[in-house]
């Protein structure tokens, strides 16, 4: 079987769909990724993957270039000819599904996140609302990874319940992301924030926690990783990160292709995001047995059992994320211990990537059946 996965970075595709694409591979389908060329082309290539670069913007809704968006994945998809087209991100879902419905395609979206366009209110999340209904009306199968985005489509109406189908986020490699133990009860505590310096990733907040703990716990370590993204209109620029590590207040890690270090070296690992898809980081974090702290808002609260293996916090409020922090603190290491261990465990029901790899897997025969079933008959 031949099987074209599209999405806006192929970054994407090695960071969060490289499992799906081994596993697939390894059963003999052929992989082309269609996506915007980046540094992680050269790694999917050589895990057996075909590439074909996508011209597009991932910014904003653009009439006039999202119709060109649509025109061009519908001459590839004719060209290439897949078995089945694997979506991610939001338009290459919209415009991909449209696409592939033009093209006689079989076609599987996964809605990774609603983007700042569905939850702006008013006339552009109409707007946003009525392409993914006439997106993913005819759809036999679209995948959410989180409950709460699953129910607001099907509240609105953009999906039907047995279209929709629930994924434990991308899942987790939990050989390659194994329980490491706890730093030493005597060295000094360290938060780690992992994500996008970005506001919408409540950086602001995470920094604004830090000072208020520091006064009480000057001791304490906070570390943020992860890049600076000067094309995101919330984006924290390099001055800003470098002023806060001159007051002493943050550490900046830069950037790495491997987290498990930080997360190993790390107490507790935060992530005060204003919504998630599902959290990546989290849920690597968690498989390495850190306690979390996480704003309570869809994607993050499905990644901490409260109180078990972490704690909540309220969005876009750094008083109540100090106060996590302080909950933290309070704990015996033998608690703190606890809390990953528990978290461990969660992942392991739950979030491991096999999971993801056989709802995908099922997804494949229901699609080829249909398939199979619309071509005519002999005799």
């Amino acid at each position: 079987m031949h099987i074209l996965m599209t999405v806006n970075a192929a970054w994407n595709i090695w960071n969060f769909r490289r499992p799906l694409v081994e596993a697939l591979s390894a059963v003999g389908h052929r992989i082309t990724v269609l996506a915007p060329p980046d540094d992680s082309v050269t790694d999917l290539e050589r895990i057996g993957c075909r590439f074909r670069p996508l011209e597009m913007s991932v910014k904003g809704l653009n009439p006039v270039e999202d119709l060109k968006l649509q025109r061009r994945l519908k001459r590839i998809f004719r060209e290439e000819q897949p078995d089945a087209v694997l979506s991610f991100t939001i338009k290459n879902n919209i415009f991909g599904a449209r696409a592939a419905r033009a093209a006689g395609v079989p076609f599987v979206p996964n809605v990774t996140g609603l983007g700042t366009a569905f939850l702006s209110g008013g006339l552009l999340q109409a707007i946003a609302e009525q392409l993914y209904r006439r997106a993913f009306g005819k759809l036999p199968v679209v995948f959410f990874q989180n409950e709460d985005d699953r129910d607001l489509f099907l509240d609105r109406k953009l999906v039907r319940a047995d279209q929709a189908r629930l994924l434990p986020g991308s899942g987790i490699d939990l050989v390659r992301f194994a329980a490491a133990e706890m730093p030493s009860a005597d060295a000094p505590p360290v938060f780690l924030m992992i994500a996008r310096l970005l506001r919408d990733k409540g950086v602001m907040e995470f920094v604004e926690a830090a000072r208020l703990i520091k006064a009480r716990h000057p001791e304490a370590r906070f570390q943020l990783l992860g890049a600076t993204d000067s094309e995101n209109r919330s984006a924290i620029d390099n001055a800003t990160v470098e002023g806060w590590a001159a007051e002493g207040v943050v550490e900046y890690l830069g950037t790495t292709n491997d987290v498990r270090p930080a997360i190993a070296a790390a107490s507790c690992v935060v992530l005060p995001s204003y919504r998630e898809g599902a959290p990546r980081t989290l849920i690597e974090a968690a498989a390495m047995a850190r306690p979390l702290i996480a704003t309570d808002v869809p994607g993050c609260r499905a990644v901490v059992d409260t109180d078990v293996s972490g704690f909540l916090c309220e969005v876009r409020n750094s008083d109540s994320l100090a106060t996590a922090m302080g909950r933290f603190l309070a704990h015996s290491a033998d608690a703190r211990t606890a809390m990953g261990e528990a978290g461990r465990a969660k992942m392991e029901r739950e979030f491991d990537q096999a999971l993801v790899v056989a709802a995908y897997r099922e997804a494949l025969m229901v699609l080829t059946g249909i398939l199979y079933q619309s071509l005519p008959q002999n005799g």
